[in-house]
């Protein structure tokens, strides 16, 4: 799915979310997660709207296990906020409505 929300994988997470110097919002899916289907347009449209002022991206934890174990995600959909490296929230499941996931966000900004 080509869309603004960045491709993380294991290769380029340390570059792309800990050395961001912007808020990332990391979405860890896989392609044969329901949940995960019914969160991707909200993380894409929240990629729009915050571009240039967040990292909006989405790791796969099918082809990057390194990352998923490293970060014991047991649960997907996950959504990590990470500023200057550290994951300040986190919201697991099919749980969070856009507006909320965006006032995380925006309190990072």
């Amino acid at each position: 799915m080509a869309g603004k929300a960045v491709q993380i994988t294991d290769a380029n997470f340390q570059d792309t979310v800990l050395n961001s110097d912007k808020p990332v919002l990391i979405d860890f899916w896989a392609v044969w997660c329901g949940p995960c289907r019914a969160v991707a347009p909200i993380v894409e449209e929240i990629a729009e709207e915050y571009e240039g002022r967040a990292v909006v991206g989405k790791i796969d934890v099918d082809s990057n296990r390194d990352t998923a174990m490293k970060y014991g995600i047991q649960a997907i959909p996950t959504l990590f906020l990470v500023k200057g490296g550290e994951i300040v929230d986190k919201i697991v499941g099919n749980v969070a409505d856009k507006n909320n996931i965006k006032a995380k966000l925006d309190a990072l900004l």
